[in-house]
């Protein structure tokens, strides 16, 4: 089991691009606050973590910098609800490479109705959505760094995208469904 309260790597992004089948799932679950409770191989093999290195960590530990906040804001906010979502992701690697992975993230209930944690299964996405999603997450990292305040731009970032997909017609959910 891995040392809890690991810091984050500090690698720095190479660029390269990982990919994995249309056949394989990435499946981690984790606890009410993130922190991994389980790491299938397939996640193992592309995070380039041990399970040992996972298991005890929080499930940020493959944040990718290009990522943006508010759509954790936002998935953090659905599952906490009780609801599922799906979401395209850009994880890190332990050595720098990313990978990108369409998430269908559900909470999983006691026999009381309580979340008692969550439960990630991720694809390989479909590659014609990419440079749509790569646009919106461009726009949003560069909403959120525009403020001193990482919750500011957060907070704004989370308003940009809402207002964008409402000027749509559509949320999130839907959004990523017709790419």
């Amino acid at each position: 089991m891995g040392e809890q309260g690991m810091a984050r790597p500090t690698v720095r992004p190479t660029g390269v691009e990982r990919t994995f089948g249309d056949d394989e799932i990435i499946v981690s679950k984790t606890d009410t606050k993130g922190i991994i409770t389980y790491a299938n191989g397939v996640f193992q093999r592309i995070s380039g973590y041990r399970e040992w290195e996972l298991v005890g960590q929080p499930h940020n530990l493959i944040r990718h910098p290009e990522m943006p906040a508010c759509v954790f804001k936002l998935l953090w906010d659905v599952i906490g609800a009780g609801h599922e979502i799906f979401a395209y992701v850009v994880n890190q690697a332990r050595n720098g490479d990313h990978y990108w992975v369409f998430a269908h993230v559900t909470p999983t209930f006691d026999a009381s109705g309580r979340i008692i944690g969550y439960h990630s299964s991720r694809r390989s996405p479909k590659r014609e959505a990419l440079p749509a999603v790569r646009e919106l997450y461009a726009v949003l990292l560069a909403e959120e760094k525009r403020h001193a305040s990482p919750r500011d731009g957060m907070a704004a970032a989370l308003r940009l995208v809402e207002d964008l997909l409402k000027s749509k017609g559509t949320d999130y959910h839907h959004f990523v469904h017709v790419l």
